[in-house]
């Protein structure tokens, strides 16, 4: 991450800036003090490991909770041969007129859906 001394470099404002606006951390301490910011920025990563040991904040579900993903991603069905083309000439840019757009785009949100179920349930498979 970062080293103490390219911290001790930055100014006060930089490394406010660093904790503040770019990582959204607090300093350690005085905040009218560089260490305190230092501290935080040297810190963080450490505490942010220990966190997610400790199932605190952003954690992986149950595993009812994956199967419940997997349950509605096999209830999505697969497209039909004439739905593959259509979101096919969707993803080419193609509309059709209205009416008719509304299943366009509402097919086109489903497979965004089906693709994003599909590569959560991926992901989730290699933690």
């Amino acid at each position: 991450m970062f080293t103490r001394t390219e911290l001790e470099v930055k100014s006060l404002r930089a490394l406010r800036d660093l904790c503040l606006i770019q990582y959204g951390i607090q300093a350690i301490g005085n905040p009218a003090d560089k260490a305190s910011y230092i501290n935080a920025l040297l810190t963080f990563p450490v505490i942010a490991c220990k966190q997610v040991s400790e199932n605190k904040g952003l954690k992986s579900p149950m595993l009812s909770q994956v199967e419940a993903l997997e349950a509605t991603l096999e209830a999505m069905g697969t497209p039909t041969p004439e739905q593959s083309a259509l979101l096919k000439v969707t993803m080419e840019g193609r509309k059709l007129e209205y009416p008719a757009r509304y299943s366009q785009e509402k097919l086109f949100g489903l497979y965004r859906v089906k693709w994003h179920l599909d590569t959560a349930l991926e992901i989730l498979g290699m933690l």
